[in-house]
């Protein structure tokens, strides 16, 4: 709007300027021709009132206009005898004053044909005619062409600004008009970037209404892209939801089946291993079997545990203390790392939420292995849990080495290492965290990780119910 307005505001001055100047030379030329033509005419008056001042009548600016009913004409003689000057009104014929007169005068001697500006009579255009040593200075007002240039610029002025607002209130209803489709676009992208994308069975069902699509414009263009490009989208995320579900039904099926044939080497290993008379060897290697499998068993288990929590599974919800839980997590903790100094942090009232103890249980105990396993012999390990607002709070703080920064940001990805600063010290699936982080996500909750050299903390968030924050569920419910 600023662009068209503008560009359209200086043609318009353009030909305001133009239109103006054309006309004022006009009337002025036509200003001139007429007063050379009633220079003409005062020159014969002149002469006339020449010869009646012989038979004794005085020549005098006042006698040579009278009669003449031309108002603005102004005339103005110069003799031996004397100066006069007179002009000519509407009520009759006035002379000039002396201070007038000099005006006059002064004007003439700069430039024999000009214009003058006379106190109390306004603007004339002037010329100077000579007859029988008389100087004869004729003049006419320029009231006339002075108002009809001030009418024409009133007149474009008020046209002028009209024009720009009628053009500013079409420009803008224009512009709402042909942009409409693209709030729709907007409107529609906005939708569905609101919609959660990132996991889970999704259908993006929103799309530019076929009205502001039309692909015969250049915006419903971009409608109709944006809605062919929803529909490759959908299709994407459809397969996409496809495959994650053959993946997840996939490592299911074999986690499950895997299950037997372990528990089968395990137990022929262990029957094994009863005989007395094995060779060294050979019991070296069955120990060895045995200990594979029971890790191999524990990745089944964990896999087999993230499928299920990926279908919804698993969780059986009650009543949970949370404050119980983490006292018993620690306690099963601290026989593991005697090395470890262990605190624990919990307020005096139960902090009530309702979930799945034995998978809240677990997220605490993958936790503090994970700050244990994690950190040197002598690093403080701190559980704390509290009630923040409407959300139950729970943190593993260590002062251990820290987490490197490309290592935390894949740190609750399945089958995540750690780096040298926090090297894994015993055995493990690298499934303890993302377990955690299924189990968090399915009570509603988030998990997230700080850390710098010396201060690391895990922080999980519940939301809490207003029944289960009160804290006056039945003691009878507590997970023990």
């Amino acid at each position: 709007m600023a662009a068209v307005i503008g560009f359209v505001s200086l043609i318009l001055i353009i030909v305001a300027v133009i239109t103006s100047a054309t006309l004022g030379t006009s009337l002025e030329g036509r200003l001139q021709d007429q007063l050379s033509r009633i220079a003409s005419q005062t020159t014969v008056l002149v002469k006339q009132a020449q010869i009646l001042t012989v038979a004794g009548r005085p020549m005098t600016a006042q006698n040579v206009l009278a009669g003449q009913n031309y108002p603005g004409l102004l005339l103005a003689i110069a003799s031996d005898t004397g100066a006069t000057g007179a002009l000519v009104t509407s009520e009759g014929t006035t002379a000039l004053t002396d201070s007038q007169f000099e005006a006059l005068t002064d004007a003439v001697n700069k430039s024999p044909s000009t214009s003058v500006d006379l106190d109390g009579l306004g603007s004339f255009s002037i010329t100077v005619r000579e007859y029988g040593g008389i100087g004869i200075i004729t003049g006419l007002s320029r009231d006339e062409v002075q108002s009809t240039m001030a009418q024409l610029l009133t007149v474009i002025t008020l046209a002028t600004l009209g024009g720009l607002i009628l053009l500013a209130l079409t420009t803008a209803i224009t512009i709402r008009v042909s942009l409409r489709p693209l709030r729709a676009v907007a409107g529609t992208a906005t939708r569905v970037a609101n919609q959660p994308l990132d996991r889970g069975e999704v259908t993006i069902t929103e799309r530019v209404p076929a009205s502001e699509a039309d692909p015969r414009t250049e915006t419903g263009m971009v409608g109709a892209a944006l809605n062919t490009l929803l529909d490759h989208v959908n299709d994407s995320l459809a397969s996409r939801q496809k495959n994650e579900e053959r993946m997840r039904r996939f490592v299911a099926d074999a986690s499950h089946e895997l299950r037997t044939p372990l528990a089968s080497i395990r137990g022929y290993s262990e029957l094994s291993l009863r005989d007395r008379e094995l060779p060294e060897n050979t019991q070296t290697a069955l120990e060895r079997i045995q200990a594979q499998s029971l890790r191999m068993t524990r990745l089944v288990e964990d896999l087999l545990l993230l499928a299920r929590l990926d279908e919804g599974q698993e969780l059986v919800h009650g009543t949970v203390d949370l404050a119980q839980l983490a006292l018993e997590g620690l306690a099963d903790a601290r026989p593991t790392a005697p090395e470890h100094h262990w605190n624990i942090n919990v307020p005096e009232q139960p902090v009530i939420m309702l979930g799945d103890a034995g998978r809240l249980h677990q997220v605490v105990a993958n936790l503090l292995a994970n700050a244990r396993t994690h950190t040197p012999a002598g690093t403080t390990i701190t559980l704390s849990v509290a009630r923040e607002r409407d959300e139950a709070v729970i943190r593993v703080h260590d002062d251990g080495p820290g987490i490197e920064p490309p290592v935390r940001d894949e740190l609750f990805a399945r089958f995540a290492r750690g780096d040298s600063s926090r090297a894994r010290q015993t055995g493990g699936t690298g499934l303890g965290l993302a377990i955690a982080k299924a189990i968090v996500e399915g009570h509603h909750g988030t998990i997230t990780v700080d850390s710098t050299p010396g201060d690391t903390t895990f922080t999980v968030r519940f939301p809490l119910t207003p029944a289960s924050g009160t804290g006056e569920a039945d003691p009878a419910g507590t997970a023990q």
